[in-house]
């Protein structure tokens, strides 16, 4: 048997258990990322717009704590394209950028002024911008909280399989904690 047909075999490991955290809201920053009409609408991702509520009410919990939240969109894209549901306020930072957050933008700067050590990541294209942005935070060294109700991509598959790297991957495994956005309290 070759090692192509053994991927048809291969059977999905077991979900990751979800933990309970409890955040410091002066170095905590909530991530939203590339949460835009264009690619986050019932056509295109209706996943995306199942997470809506949840990533709604983290925003409004995390703002509502003093949280430092910064939104992203995809490169080539304008602020009025995010979605109203998670609109940035007035002071909240936007980077545009590909699936890294990190690369070509002052995120890592952002962060480091604001004095944050943990990130919370909520977004679309869980195996682009999500998994891209969470294994270069867990590499600069930043706690990082992914609440599983808050990302999305077009297929289940690629959160499974986002969920899976972020947990097991030697970039990020040590430094992800997998959560829920009701299991994330706030000091």
């Amino acid at each position: 048997m070759s090692i192509v047909d053994e991927w048809h075999e291969v059977q999905p490991p077991s979900p990751p258990e979800l933990g309970e955290v409890a955040v410091d809201p002066e170095k905590t920053s909530l991530l939203i990322l590339d949460i835009q009409y264009r690619n986050c609408s019932p056509e295109r991702r209706p996943r995306c717009i199942a997470t809506l509520p949840s990533i709604q009410d983290l925003l409004r919990r995390c703002r509502g704590k003093g949280l430092k939240v910064v939104h992203s969109t995809t490169r080539g894209s304008d602020p009025e394209d995010i979605r109203t549901e998670v609109s940035p306020l007035d002071g909240e930072r936007i980077v545009s950028s590909g699936v890294d957050k990190f690369h070509g933008t002052d995120l890592e700067g952002i962060l480091e002024e604001q004095g944050v050590d943990t990130v919370i990541i909520a977004g679309t294209s869980a195996h682009g911008a999500v998994l891209h942005t969470a294994t270069g935070a867990a590499l600069r060294g930043l706690r990082v909280i992914i609440p599983v109700d808050c990302i999305s991509a077009g297929e289940a598959y690629a959160e499974q399989y986002t969920i899976w790297h972020l947990a097991n991957a030697p970039g990020s495994r040590s430094k992800v904690l997998l959560s829920r956005s009701d299991k994330i309290g706030m000091r």
